[in-house]
């Protein structure tokens, strides 16, 4: 590892390694799920050696310009400067800090998770300590369910890159017992229950007034119609990566499905999402959207949902899935208002929280409990078995385990 340049210095603080060291640099960041080629390298190389690199700001916004191309990978990337360009005597006290972060098993962490991901990246299996492997491997067959259940009941913020990876592979494969409903229009049918009188005068009116037949109808049947109302601020934005792709395979799989991304303002993504390559469907949300990761605004982003799109996406019994954490400091009179009007304007209304995967979980924020009262079913969205939960009994009432108002009366206002 190598420190990064300080104002004032040269441009190459190791004396003619600085294009081996970005290229160590690009190869972690590869490691870890950025995809960095030859060409963005190239362009790293070339930018540094313009002569205008005069601070470490300078340094870090060349390299995130030149090889962060999505705001998901801004995260990794932060964590992988920080801790590649330092002093080079510190690699021995980051990997025992990494290995220690790793070696704990309890309560979600994404500072945690994250390390987990740097630390498969940063260093090799030959630069473990001798005892490490052992330890893991007596440490894995404590447990007694399969890999695949362990991955299934996972937090996603707790995955490492390579779990991420299989879980993504899951969620594509995943698909929703949506089941068709009647419609008002009639298509013709020769075993249909009601008889179709306009047919009959016609055929009538054609064979000279004299009957002929008695045709039948039955109605049309169509998919409802599904909206995703999906929260991209700081706290929600690990868990809606991973969920947009679960969306991105429903959206695959059937029509009239439209997702919506929301922080400070609201996006309408459901184009971009319709590409089949999942890479490239979410590089084009990535450019899209500006305020990934940053704060929270659920009124406003409900208000100009519910004036701009309601009537354009909520139709014939339209089901809006919300997914967030309902952490707001917007007015709780304002939310709920909001949330009232999106209630009546759709069949039912599902609120995915990930903060359910805490057993103790306590519905005091104002802004959750200003909700609550509007949702039809309250779930968890934090692992491939809750994901799993929600494809199979999107479309079934269950008013059991997921009745909001359980939370409701568990919880005192604060």
């Amino acid at each position: 590892m190598t420190a990064a340049p300080d104002a004032g210095s040269s441009p190459d603080p190791e004396g003619g390694r600085l294009a081996e060291n970005v290229m160590h640099f690009a190869r972690i960041l590869r490691k870890g799920g950025i995809p960095v080629g030859p060409g963005r390298i190239a362009d790293a190389l070339e930018a540094l050696q313009l002569g205008c690199i005069t601070s470490r700001a300078d340094f870090y916004c060349t390299l995130r310009a030149c090889f962060v191309s999505r705001h998901d990978q801004q995260p990794f990337f932060d964590q992988a400067f920080d801790a590649f360009w330092r002093a080079p005597k510190m690699r021995e006290q980051l990997l025992s800090l990494l290995l220690a972060q790793i070696s704990r098993l309890q309560g979600p962490s994404e500072r945690r998770a994250g390390s987990r991901r740097l630390a498969e990246a940063l260093f090799d299996e030959q630069d473990l300590p001798q005892g490490q492997p052992a330890q893991e491997l007596e440490l894995d067959a404590s447990f007694s369910a399969s890999l695949d259940e362990i991955l299934r009941h996972k937090d996603f913020e707790q995955m490492s890159s390579e779990e991420q990876a299989e879980a993504k592979a899951a969620l594509a494969r995943m698909r929703l017992l949506r089941e068709p409903r009647p419609t008002r229009r009639f298509r013709a049918s020769s075993s249909g229950a009601e008889l179709d009188l306009r047919r009959t005068l016609r055929q009538q009116l054609r064979a000279g007034g004299q009957l002929i037949g008695f045709p039948r109808k039955e109605r049309r049947m169509r998919l409802p119609p599904l909206v995703f109302l999906c929260d991209i601020s700081g706290s929600m934005s690990g868990y809606t990566r991973m969920l947009l792709h679960f969306i991105h395979a429903l959206a695959n799989d059937g029509d009239r499905i439209s997702v919506f991304l929301f922080g400070t303002r609201l996006t309408n993504i459901t184009r971009d999402l319709q590409r089949r390559d999942v890479d490239e469907a979410l590089d084009r949300v990535s450019k899209s959207v500006v305020d990934w990761s940053g704060g929270t605004r659920i009124g406003h982003a409900l208000h100009e949902f519910n004036f701009r799109w309601s009537r354009r996406v909520l139709a014939q019994g339209a089901h809006v899935v919300l997914i967030t954490d309902g952490l707001d400091r917007e007015d709780a009179a304002y939310v709920a208002d909001e949330m009232r009007r999106l209630k009546r304007a759709a069949t039912r209304l599902i609120w995915l929280n990930p903060l359910l995967r805490y057993a103790g979980f306590e519905a005091r924020a104002s802004g959750i409990r200003a909700m609550l009262p509007h949702v039809d079913e309250f779930r968890a969205a934090h692992n491939l078995a809750s994901l799993e939960d929600l494809a199979e009994t999107l479309f079934k009432p269950d008013m059991g385990a997921h009745d909001p108002r359980r939370w409701l009366r568990q919880s005192p206002a604060a």
